[in-house]
């Protein structure tokens, strides 16, 4: 049996008894931890539904903190004097996964003995004659569409129209505006 879990955003597979390195957790040594499954197969079966999943429980112990190998760094670029050396070291810890608990199976066991139990009363059931069915009343015709109204004609349609006057009656209704005469731009007024 094997299980899939999450640790600091990275999965891994775990087994029993396997010892795993995963990023720094805050955990003290030897402090109990449960891990979140995403995954669990054993022989037959394969659980990986979220309902089911909450039935899982992944226990390990922190057995220490490490720190990774030693990363070196070069930055260089050519014919201008630029070098940068550095180097990182990741900080880690160890786990031992002591145990993947399945909860389920202890309630299958359970669930199966009601169904064994109701299996009798479902036969019972069956047995009896069932009451006859009522039947359907008539399906009453639909009724007939009515006509619509006629439309109504709109307010303004009913006015009429003022006629429109001939372009050149029109130009000589309009005032024609006034001109000043030499003295009055003379004078300032």
């Amino acid at each position: 049996m094997y299980a899939v879990v999450k640790v600091g955003g990275k999965q891994y597979r775990v087994e029993k008894g396997e010892s795993l390195v995963v990023d720094r957790m805050g955990a003290a040594e030897g402090d109990k931890v449960t891990l979140d499954p995403l995954l669990l197969a054993d022989g037959k079966d394969t659980v990986f539904e979220a309902g089911d999943l909450a039935k899982i429980k992944v226990e390990a112990v922190v057995t220490g903190h490490e720190r990774g190998p030693k990363v070196h760094v070069l930055k260089f670029k050519p014919k201008r004097g630029y070098k940068r050396r550095t180097g990182h070291r990741s900080d880690l810890t160890r786990l031992e996964i002591k145990d993947i608990k399945l909860l389920q199976r202890a309630s299958t066991a359970v669930k199966e003995a009601k169904a064994a139990e109701e299996t009798p009363k479902a036969e019972a059931k069956a047995d009896e004659p069932k009451a006859e069915a009522k039947p359907k009343a008539e399906a009453k015709p639909k009724a007939e569409a009515k006509p619509k109204a006629a439309a109504k004609p709109r307010a303004s349609a009913s006015k009429p129209k003022a006629e429109a006057k001939p372009k050149a009656e029109a130009a000589e209704d309009k005032p024609k505006p006034r001109t000043r005469t030499k003295k009055e731009t003379d004078d300032g007024s």
